[in-house]
C-alpha cells in the first residue's frame, strides 16, 4: 500500500505523490544489507540507534528523527511490502520507537523496530511486547501479492497473545495480505460481530474467542525447504533400529519433498503389532521436517463432535480438537500424529469419527462448527497408525500410503535390548556398564522369557527391571557390581 505525501499544502490542488518504492521479500533475518526499511540519510547520518517516531502516512511517509539538537524529518525511501501496513498504523497511532540500522550508500538501512515510550506513553494495544509480536509474525509470513539489555540483543515476541479487541484489530491492520484472503474476509465479519451491540453478549464473547484462537495461529504457505537425507536417515537410525524398508519408503518421501517443495499428496499409515515403533517412526518424521507435531487417540473419540466442534448457539460451544491442535501449534503447518486409526468406534451414533477425518486428509480445508471458516490445510502432514489395517474403512485407507512394520526377529531383539534398551535405562539410574552386566546366556534369557510379546516394550520394561535390581543389590548389599546370567534372569521374572 503506497504512502502519499500530503505535505506543503498550498491553494492549488496537487496530485498525492508515493515518496518511496516497494519491495518484496521473504527474509526472516532482517540485517543492513536486508533491511525492513531505507531511510534518506544525505542531509544527515543517523546514529545505529536512533528515536522517533513515523510521522502520518496520510501526509508525509518519512521518519521523524528525535536528535539531541531537534527533530529531523528523513524520507522513506524504500520498504518491505510486509510492513507498509505495520508503518502506515505506527504513524496514524504516533508510537514512539528505536531503530537500528546502518548508514549504506542507499540511505540508513533500518533492520530493527523496538517500541519505547516517552513521557509515560503507554504500550501498544495496552498489551506488553505486541510489537515484536507483530514484527516476529510478518517476518515470518510470505510478501503478500497485492499492497495494502544489549541494545542489539533481539527482542522475544512468542509469548504474546492477542485476546483483546484492541490487540486483535491492531493485528489484524498490520498484517494486512499477509494472511489468507479467506481468514482476512472472516476475520472482519468476527470482529465486527465482537464489537457490536445489537447482538448478545454470549455472541460477542464467542466471536471474540474464535478470533483470538485464529489470529494466534502463524497461516503458512505450502512451500518447504529442501531436506537433507543424510541428516533424515541419522535421525531414523538413532529412532529405529533395523526395519531398513521402513527408513528407505521415508527417505524416498523426503526426496520426493526435496523435489516439489510441497508435502506428498498422500500421508503415511503406519501398520504393525504393539511396541514395534509406530509412535517413534512419526515423531522422527516430525523431527526430520522441523515441524511441530500433535497427537489424536481415535480410540478416546466417541462422538464426531468432539473432532468438528459445536455450534456456537450453545452457551458452553467450543472448537474441536482439529482446531485446537492448530492453536496448540501456533502454526498451520504441523505433523498430525493420529494413533489407533482402527480404534476408532461409531459412539453415540452420529457417525464415524475417523470419517472426520477425510477432509483434513485430502488438504482442501477443514471446517470447524465453531470456529465457522475453513482453515487451509496445505501444510498437515497426517501421520497414522493402527494395529489392523482391515478395521479401517476403505475411504481413509485411500488417503494413506501404508508402510507396514513387521515384527522384530529374536536376533534383532537381542541386539536392541543389549545396544538400546538397557544402556538407556542404565544412563538414567546413574548406573555405569560395568556395574550391571548381561551374561550371554543371561540375554538369552530375557529375549526367551519375552518369546511370545510382539514389540520391545516388554524388553523396556525387562532392561528396567534388572536395573532396578542391580541398583538395589548396589545400594543395599554393598556390592561393586552385578552380573545376570540366565539362572538369575530365570528367577528375576519368576
Amino acid at each position: 500500500m503506497p504512502v502519499f505525501d500530503f505535505s506543503n499544502t498550498t491553494t492549488e490542488k496537487k496530485d498525492p505523490e508515493c515518496t518511496y518504492t516497494v519491495f518484496r521479500s521473504n527474509e526472516t533475518n532482517p540485517s543492513p544489507q536486508k533491511p525492513i526499511l531505507v531511510l534518506d540519510n544525505t542531509s544527515r547520518r543517523w546514529k545505529h540507534h536512533s528515536c522517533g517516531v513515523f510521522s502520518n502516512p496520510n501526509q508525509k511517509s518519512s521518519f521523524e528523527f528525535k536528535e539531541e539538537d531537534g527533530v529531523f524529518p528523513a524520507d522513506i525511501l524504500k520498504i518491505d511490502a510486509r510492513f507498509v501496513s505495520l508503518v502506515k498504523w505506527l504513524g496514524e497511532n504516533h508510537i514512539n520507537v528505536r531503530l537500528s540500522g546502518q548508514n549504506t550508500e542507499d540511505g540508513y538501512a533500518v533492520y530493527k523496530i523496538r517500541e519505547t515510550a516517552f513521557g509515560g506513553g503507554t504500550k501498544l494495544s495496552a498489551e506488553d511486547g505486541f510489537l515484536q509480536f507483530m514484527i516476529e509474525r510478518l517476518l515470518a509470513s510470505n510478501a503478500p501479492t497485492e499492497l495494502p539489555e544489549n541494545e542489539d540483543e533481539g527482542e522475544d515476541g512468542d509469548n504474546m497473545k492477542l485476546t483483546s479487541i484492541q490487540s486483535i484489530t491492531d493485528f489484524m491492520t498490520c498484517a494486512g495480505r499477509t494472511m489468507p484472503d479467506n481468514i482476512r474476509l472472516w476475520a472482519r465479519r468476527n470482529l465486527a460481530v465482537a464489537r457490536s451491540h445489537e447482538v448478545s453478549q454470549e455472541e460477542r464473547r464467542h466471536a471474540q474467542r474464535a478470533l483470538s484462537i485464529m489470529m494466534n495461529i502463524q497461516w503458512k504457505n505450502d512451500y518447504f525447504e529442501s531436506i537433507d537425507p543424510v541428516e533424515a536417515r541419522r535421525i531414523l537410525d538413532e529412532e529405529l533400529y533395523g526395519m531398513e524398508k521402513v527408513k528407505q519408503r521415508i527417505i524416498e518421501t523426503i526426496i520426493q519433498i526435496n523435489r516439489t517443495h510441497t508435502l506428498p499428496a498422500y500421508g503415511l499409515l503406519l501398520v504393525g503389532p504393539a511396541g514395534t515403533g509406530k509412535s517413534q517412526i512419526a515423531y522422527a518424521v516430525a523431527r526430520i521436517l522441523k515441524l511441530p507435531w500433535t497427537t489424536l487417540d481415535m480410540s478416546s473419540i466417541n462422538d464426531p463432535e468432539q473432532l468438528t466442534g459445536s455450534s456456537r448457539v450453545y452457551a458452553n460451544a467450543k472448537p474441536g480438537i482439529i482446531m485446537e491442535a492448530f492453536s496448540m501449534a501456533g502454526e498451520s503447518n504441523l505433523v498430525f500424529i493420529i494413533n489407533e486409526l482402527d480404534k476408532a468406534t461409531n459412539g453415540k451414533g452420529n457417525g464415524n469419527p475417523a470419517d472426520v477425518l477425510l477432509t483434513l486428509l485430502d488438504n482442501l480445508g477443514f471446517t470447524d462448527n465453531y470456529m465457522e471458516c475453513m482453515v487451509p490445510t496445505v501444510g498437515v502432514y497426517p501421520i497414522a497408525t493402527a494395529n489392523d489395517k482391515a478395521q479401517i474403512s476403505a475411504p481413509l485407507m485411500s488417503r494413506f500410503a501404508v508402510i507396514e512394520l513387521p515384527d522384530y526377529t529374536a536376533e534383532e531383539k537381542k541386539v536392541i535390548f543389549s545396544r538400546f534398551a538397557l544402556p538407556k535405562v542404565l544412563k538414567r539410574m546413574n548406573l555405569k556398564e560395568e556395574e550391571c552386566v548381561i551374561a550371554p546366556d543371561g540375554l538369552e534369557a530375557v529375549i526367551e522369557q519375552f518369546a511370545d510379546t510382539t514389540g520391545i516394550r516388554d524388553l523396556e520394561q525387562a532392561a528396567e527391571h534388572i536395573a532396578a535390581h542391580a541398583l538395589y543389590q548396589i545400594e543395599v548389599n554393598k556390592v561393586a557390581s552385578v552380573t545376570f546370567d540366565a539362572e538369575m534372569v530365570k528367577k528375576l521374572f519368576e
